[in-house]
């Protein structure tokens, strides 16, 4: 009956098909002699592997956040350019020098309204947003310039929201076509951007 066994213990004869050196599940369970079955993780295991994730987490963090003030910086300089062309085009179109808003280089509020001296449709609804300062990317453009018409000179501003966290550097732009920035976050722009 038992021919699989190497000894015919009474264990064996209790429990019919039983044979001492195989572990059954309710062995394992009710704890004989047989290989206890663990429960979980220890909390040291548990508080090495947190050690573990909070230190490959310390590592990448921060060039996370400094690849994406690198790419809110260039998306800024690329806006800036950007509105750039919209004052020049803005100019050569109407002929009334150049505008003095960004709403001005914006699309028309209705979709039915055509572009017109207001509302040029020169810029995307979020660079030529209805009031300035129009945020993008962590930074916020401005255009600033006289009320007196023609407008012969323009500055535009691009200034991180949270400088140090959304951009490091602030821009500005003006009639003359170039490009400065401010390395504190600021409009005390002196350095050329290329």
């Amino acid at each position: 009956m038992f021919a699989h066994c190497k000894s015919r213990s009474p264990r064996c004869k209790h429990r019919p098909g039983a044979c001492p050196n195989r572990i059954s599940p309710r062995d394992l369970l009710s704890g004989t002699d047989f290989v206890r079955a663990q429960r979980g993780f220890s909390i040291v295991e548990l508080f090495i592997a947190v050690a573990i994730i909070l230190v490959i987490c310390a590592i990448a963090v921060p060039g996370l956040l400094h690849s994406r003030v690198v790419a809110n910086e260039s998306l800024a300089v690329a806006s800036m350019r950007e509105i750039d062309t919209a004052e020049s085009a803005y100019a050569n179109t109407y002929g009334n020098g150049f505008a003095n808003s960004l709403t001005q280089l914006g699309p028309p509020t209705s979709s039915n309204a055509k572009v017109s001296l207001n509302a040029a449709g020169l810029l995307d609804s979020q660079l030529g947003c209805s009031h300035q300062p129009c945020l993008r990317a962590g930074y916020g453009f401005a255009i600033i310039g006289t009320t007196v018409k023609p407008i012969q000179t323009y500055r535009s501003l691009g200034m991180p929201i949270h400088p140090g966290i959304t951009g490091g550097r602030g821009y500005c732009n003006d009639q003359t076509h170039r490009l400065f920035a401010d390395p504190d976050g600021n409009a005390n722009c002196n350095q050329p951007v290329r």
